[in-house]
């Protein structure tokens, strides 16, 4: 498990790519507060928007997870961990403000990229509004 990627996974560069295309910036790794050994794979920090984009095998894809054939009960807890953990990130970060968005690896680039960028401008927006 060690050989796998844990940051900068393909799919995660091409969204950057295209988001970076777009003229988006972004941080990159953001640790998520008050979590340790928790990150955010893209963060939006001035719009709070934290992006993820999930591996399908890694967290459960519901159109591609295959389970495992070899040591099938301790495979399904680890990878059911592992969307409890995305569950409790996601909530945390829901409660400090933030807006959290979930991808899929197996998705378009571009649509991802579009959806990002759509959520970002909203809630800049909102936020100028309020401030007004």
């Amino acid at each position: 498990m060690r050989a796998q990627r844990r940051k900068d996974t393909a799919a995660e560069m091409e969204v950057r790519q295209v988001l970076h295309r777009r003229g988006l910036r972004y941080r990159v790794g953001l640790p998520v507060p008050g979590m340790a050994r928790r990150s955010i794979d893209i963060a939006f920090t001035r719009a709070r928007v934290a992006v993820f984009v999930d591996g399908c095998y890694w967290h459960r894809c519901p159109l591609h997870h295959v389970p495992a054939k070899h040591n099938s009960a301790w495979w399904a807890e680890k990878l059911e961990s592992n969307v409890r953990r995305d569950r409790d990130t996601s909530e945390h970060l829901v409660n400090l403000g933030w807006v959290v968005r979930r991808f899929w690896e197996h998705q378009d680039p571009e649509f991802v990229a579009e959806e990002i960028s759509a959520t970002v401008r909203r809630v800049l927006d909102e936020r100028r509004e309020t401030t007004t």
